[in-house]
């Protein structure tokens, strides 16, 4: 972790406000809400950006201008893109979620990562409040409140964006007369980059039809024609990319991002059941997440039992869905956390994977724990386990109940 300070932490508030930190990312919504937490209320402000993946070194440098331009008192930047993924995209990975089928948990699981940052510079810098920019319509207000509320009870959570019930417009317009300098057409859209893909919302996702034009999406389409991917998994994890070993999976993962992006896969709209009970919509790019997730299930589909696979899939979907409404510190998190965990013990092998304009193909799997081995038979064709007669008894075994059921239901109708 990294501090700048241009004076004492210690000094007296600037009014009657007190410290506050703020989670500030330096878009429209947190920039409004450091000249409104300054200007309007008085208060320290202590600015603080969790970065998970979305920012380079270049942007935080110049995010953190603009946050003291702004009249912070302290900047600090975090980088939590290892932490991340340690603590809630391994298990996203091992469990295939995906919300609705559609959706790889881009923003709702990072926003847990950085509130657990939050919360911590809180207690270091021993401020009274907590400040985030959430709006009042959507799943990271629960998210931010009912983390503060766990980790850091008593604190008091500000939310001027919600509070105020402020439109994007509102709040361009406010900055504006505060002569803040900042690119507000690029403000039209809500864009949020991370480690796990990116969200982008704007006009076009507020109602049930319509699609983001191609200059709302953050990585343009530059490929053409088909490319050769390899990931390389160890008991789960993403290991190797194209015969190149990481040291980390953050590090594969961001490989295959930039590898894939540029063909445009992973642009899709999700329509989701927010916490507070609403639908919405919101555009996504996630290239990397939709094809480790679907490389690492055909992976598994080759080396687990079926009953493994089975239980993966009832747990995982109970874990992706209680994560993304942001009960990532209920402890039964970490009994499915064991259990995905010790199912991925053979999880190893190398995936193939063949990238086209908007599209991908996973075209096979190599691995030593593969349980579709011809020395065990090929199917629809011979085997070398059992024999026919093997089979004609254990069909009668096998449907034996039922066959008794149907024969009383018959003697009952007489």
């Amino acid at each position: 972790m990294t501090t700048s300070n241009n004076s004492n932490l210690q000094g007296s508030p600037l009014g009657d406000g007190g410290k506050i930190v703020l989670g500030f990312s330096g878009g429209l919504d947190t920039t409004y809400c450091v000249k409104y937490l300054t200007e309007e209320k008085g208060y320290e402000v202590h600015s603080i950006i969790v970065n998970t993946g979305g920012f380079s070194d270049d942007e935080l440098r110049k995010i953190e201008a603009h946050a003291y331009k702004l009249g912070v008192k302290s900047h600090t930047a975090v980088n939590a893109v290892k932490s991340y993924y340690d603590r809630i995209i391994k298990y996203l990975i091992f469990g295939n979620c995906l919300k609705n089928n559609t959706y790889p948990f881009s923003v709702s699981a990072e926003r847990l990562s950085q509130a657990l940052h939050i919360a911590e510079h809180v207690k270091k810098l021993d401020a009274k409040a907590v400040a985030h920019g959430s709006t009042g319509a959507g799943n990271d207000q629960v998210r931010f409140d009912m983390m503060f509320h766990i980790m850091i009870p008593g604190v008091e959570i500000i939310t001027p964006i919600r509070d105020l019930k402020l439109s994007r417009e509102e709040e361009i317009a406010y900055l504006k007369s505060k002569g803040v300098e900042m690119n507000f057409e690029k403000a039209i859209y809500s864009i949020n980059k991370g480690l796990w893909g990116t969200s982008v919302g704007g006009k076009e996702t507020l109602n049930s039809k319509g699609m983001l034009p191609e200059e709302a999406w953050p990585t343009q389409v530059s490929e053409s024609g088909i490319s050769n991917l390899e990931l390389g998994f160890v008991k789960g994890e993403l290991k190797k990319v194209n015969g190149k070993d990481y040291s980390h999976p953050s590090e594969a993962i961001q490989e295959v991002q930039k590898i894939a992006g540029p063909f445009g896969i992973g642009r899709d709209i999700h329509v989701g059941d927010t916490i507070i009970g609403i639908k919405g919509r919101v555009g996504f790019e996630a290239a990397a997440p939709m094809i480790i997730l679907k490389a690492h299930h055909a992976l598994e589909k080759h080396v687990l039992t079926k009953w493994q696979l089975q239980w993966k899939d009832t747990l995982a979907q109970f874990y992706g869905n209680w994560m993304h409404e942001g009960q990532i510190l209920d402890p039964v998190m970490r009994d499915i956390e064991a259990f995905l965990e010790n199912s991925q013990q053979n999880v190893t092998g190398d995936v193939f994977v063949q990238l086209m304009p908007y599209r991908f193909q996973v075209t096979g799997i190599e691995s030593k724990y593969d349980l579709m081995s011809s020395k065990f038979g090929k199917y629809g064709e011979m085997n070398t386990g059992f024999t026919g007669e093997d089979v004609r008894g254990f069909s009668k075994i096998f449907g034996n109940q039922t066959s008794i059921w149907n024969a009383v239901q018959k003697e009952n109708k007489k």
